[in-house]
């Protein structure tokens, strides 16, 4: 699947490569990095090799690593998955060391200016209703809450709910005009 580089004010998302394994581990290992995670941390540093590898590998699902502008080093990934034609399921992680930071947003932004650049019609996110950081991040894109499915996840914290955010592509062209919205270049 086609997956561009994009280049942001202080990013750079290219596609994931499995040697990104190393620099990634140090979300897929961080305990509170995967609070939110329907799956535990890894416990070793090959449990991320096998992830990465398979993500890379993914035929219908689209991965890339953030790096910050000149060091080329992953400190997080965005995904993309297409579930019907034109709608789009996202998803983000980033390295605790850089959270806070408003990082998370800028390369999402990236992420949702490519998909609706590419057709999409609809694109969403679910999340733990205790996730609160990344519940505001949605907020703050102009994601819509959608609905709260209950019991929908069982993972290593216990059966969780799950909330369903939903962003079409004119409430985004209306979100990031009206916000002044960086944007990426591919």
């Amino acid at each position: 699947m086609n997956v561009p580089v994009l280049t942001t004010t202080r990013l750079v998302l290219r596609p994931l490569v499995t040697s990104d394994a190393d620099a990634l581990h140090a979300i897929y290992g961080d305990e509170e990095a995967m609070r939110w995670w329907s799956h535990a941390p890894h416990d070793t540093l090959e449990q991320t090799r096998e992830r990465v590898a398979r993500n890379v590998a993914g035929p219908d699902f689209r991965v890339w690593a953030v790096t910050l502008r000149g060091d080329d080093r992953a400190i997080g990934t965005v995904n993309a998955m297409e579930r019907r034609s034109g709608l789009i399921e996202i998803g983000y992680s980033l390295a605790r060391a850089h959270w806070r930071r408003g990082l998370a947003g800028e390369a999402v932004t990236a992420l949702i200016d490519l998909l609706f650049h590419q057709g999409a019609r609809r694109l969403f996110a679910d999340t733990d209703p205790d996730n609160a950081p990344s519940n505001r991040l949605l907020e703050r894109l102009g994601f819509t809450l959608e609905g709260r499915l209950r019991g929908e996840w069982e993972t290593h914290i216990g059966v969780r709910d799950s909330l369903i955010w939903g962003l079409l592509g004119d409430e985004w062209r209306a979100h990031s005009h009206s916000r002044g919205t960086v944007r990426a270049t591919v």
